[in-house]
């Protein structure tokens, strides 16, 4: 279920174990920490899965979301997602490693105001994308990099280069990480 000007529409998940669609409840807090979503936003989803973060930054007011997954189930999905709710023309949607599809970003030029990664739980992921976003020049100045991670994944406290953590949420197992750009 999302909020904002979609309020009440359902979205599918991709089928199978392989992804985790953000919780209601994680998602309501995500959104409650942020406020408001910055005018002409741009977002990356990355492993979005069913897609429903970057949908509910559309549905809250960005201009445009880009949705990274590497499974043709969850390309699938969130296209159909996307299609249902009326959003598939303020998005872009890539089947692509997230690892390449960032590297593909920073050669473009192309900066977000909004990044959220979900990577694979298990896999030692938010750690090494947590560094691949930093050495890159992806996120705007005044950018937000939100990562879920599960809980006993300890993550920089005080800063990895250019990014500083500035907020952390645990919710049961799974925990939310905020980090914005080092101001100098």
């Amino acid at each position: 279920m999302i909020a904002g000007e979609k309020k009440g529409f359902k979205l599918k998940a991709p089928k199978g174990m392989n992804t985790r669609p953000t919780e209601d409840r994680i998602k309501e807090s995500l959104f409650n920490i942020i406020r408001s979503i910055k005018n002409e936003a741009v977002v990356l989803d990355l492993f979005a899965g069913s897609g429903g973060i970057g949908i509910e930054f559309l549905s809250r007011g960005a201009v445009k979301s880009y949705f990274v997954d590497n499974s043709y189930e969850s390309i699938q999905c969130i296209k159909d997602n996307l299609l249902h709710t009326g959003l598939f023309d303020k998005a872009e949607i890539i089947k692509k490693n997230a690892f390449n599809a960032l590297k593909e970003f920073n050669n473009k030029r192309i900066k977000f105001n909004y990044i959220f990664a979900d990577p694979p739980y298990g896999k030692g992921l938010a750690l090494d994308i947590l560094k691949a976003i930093d050495s890159m020049d992806i996120l705007k100045e005044d950018g937000l990099l939100i990562i879920e991670h599960e809980k006993n994944i300890m993550l920089e406290d005080e800063s990895i280069f250019r990014l500083i953590r500035k907020d952390h949420r645990e919710y049961g197992f799974k925990s939310l990480s905020f980090y914005t750009i080092r101001q100098v």
